[in-house]
C-alpha cells in the first residue's frame, strides 16, 4: 500500500493542493486508454511526492480543532500519528507546537527529507519517521496510544481503504480523533471540464470509483456520502465534513489574482465556501473530522 495520492488535489498534501492538474492533450495520460491497465504500484505511487504548496487555512484550522478536542486534558503533549505523512509539512508544524509526532510512510526518500526538515526546524527530538504503511501499522504504533491520527491522501491509493481505517481505529485512544482528507469526485470532474478534457470528465463521471482512465494515478475518489459510509463501516462517527479547494480553480489567473489583497479575499471566500453544504460537491478534496465509536 502507498500512503500518498497523486498530483494536484489528488496528492496527499504536506500542505494540501486544492486543484487537480489535468494531463495536457496529446500526452499518454491525456485521454482514457482503450485497454484496461493495472493501477500504478504502491512503490510508484509512493515515489510521486514532490514539492507541495501551502495548506489551505480551513484545513489547518480543522486539524487544530481536532487536536484541541483530542489532546490530553492535563496539558501533556498530544501523541499524533501522520499516516503517509511524506516529508512532514503538517507533522513538523505539530511537532513545533510541542506535540509528539510519528510519521509512518513507505518512502525512504520522503522519510530522509522529513528528518532533514525536522532538524532544520529544531524538532527532531519530538518527530519520528518510520518506514511502513497501514498494513503494518500495529507493528509501529501501540493500540489505543494515539490522540490525533492524520490520514490524508491515503484512502484513495490503498488497495483496501476499509482495512486501512480499521488499522487507524485500532491505533486511536477512545477519546482520539481522526483527520481524513480524501480526493473528491466533484472537484475532479469540474477540473476536467474546465480544462476541456471532456472525455476524461465523462469517464470519471461514469466510473464507479471516480477514475478518468487507466492512467489515472488514483484508485478511487469519493463523494461525501460515500466517504461517510466508509468511515462508519470502520467504526468511526463523522463529526464534520469540509470542502477543500472549492473556489481556487475558478479564480482568474494572473492580474489581480496575484495581488496580496486578492489572495486574502479568495482565502476568506474559500474558508466560508468550504463549510457550505451546498458547495461540498464541488470541492477538490473532502476533510472529514471523525471520532471512534
Amino acid at each position: 500500500m502507498a500512503a500518498d495520492a497523486a498530483a494536484g488535489a489528488d496528492r496527499r498534501p504536506d500542505a494540501h493542493p486544492v486543484t487537480e492538474p489535468v494531463p495536457p492533450s496529446g500526452s499518454p495520460s491525456g485521454a482514457p486508454s482503450g485497454a484496461p491497465a493495472a493501477p500504478p504500484s504502491g512503490q510508484a505511487r509512493a515515489e510521486r511526492r514532490g514539492a507541495r504548496p501551502a495548506a489551505p487555512s480551513l484545513l489547518l484550522e480543522g486539524v487544530d480543532d481536532l487536536l484541541a478536542a483530542a489532546a490530553p486534558r492535563d496539558g501533556a503533549p498530544a501523541r499524533v500519528l501522520d499516516l503517509g505523512g511524506g516529508t512532514g509539512g503538517l507533522a513538523v508544524r505539530l511537532a513545533a507546537a510541542g506535540h509528539e509526532v510519528v510519521v509512518v510512510d513507505p518512502s525512504p526518500d520522503a522519510l530522509a527529507a522529513l528528518a532533514r526538515r525536522a532538524d532544520d526546524v529544531g524538532v527532531g527530538a519530538r518527530l519520528t519517521g518510520v518506514q511502513g504503511d497501514a498494513e503494518d501499522l500495529p507493528d509501529h504504533v501501540a493500540d489505543g496510544s494515539v490522540d490525533l491520527l492524520l490520514c490524508h491522501g491515503v484512502l484513495e491509493v490503498v488497495d483496501d481503504p476499509g482495512r486501512a481505517l480499521v488499522a487507524c481505529r485500532r491505533a486511536l485512544r477512545p477519546t482520539g480523533r481522526l483527520s481524513a482528507l480524501v480526493a473528491a469526485r466533484g472537484g475532479a470532474l469540474l477540473a476536467r471540464v474546465a480544462s476541456g478534457h471532456l472525455r476524461q470528465a465523462r469517464a470519471l463521471q461514469r466510473d464507479p470509483d471516480g477514475r478518468w482512465g487507466a492512467q489515472d494515478p488514483l484508485l478511487r475518489r469519493f463523494d461525501a456520502d460515500g466517504a461517510r459510509r466508509l468511515l462508519a463501516g470502520a467504526g468511526f462517527s463523522v463529526l464534520r465534513a469540509d470542502g477543500v479547494g472549492v473556489l481556487p480553480a475558478l479564480a482568474p489567473r494572473g492580474g489581480s489574482a496575484l495581488d496580496p489583497a486578492a489572495v486574502q479575499a479568495l482565502e476568506d471566500l474559500e474558508r466560508v465556501a468550504g463549510t457550505d453544504p451546498a458547495l461540498l460537491g464541488a470541492a477538490g478534496q473532502l476533510h472529514l473530522h471523525a471520532a471512534p465509536v
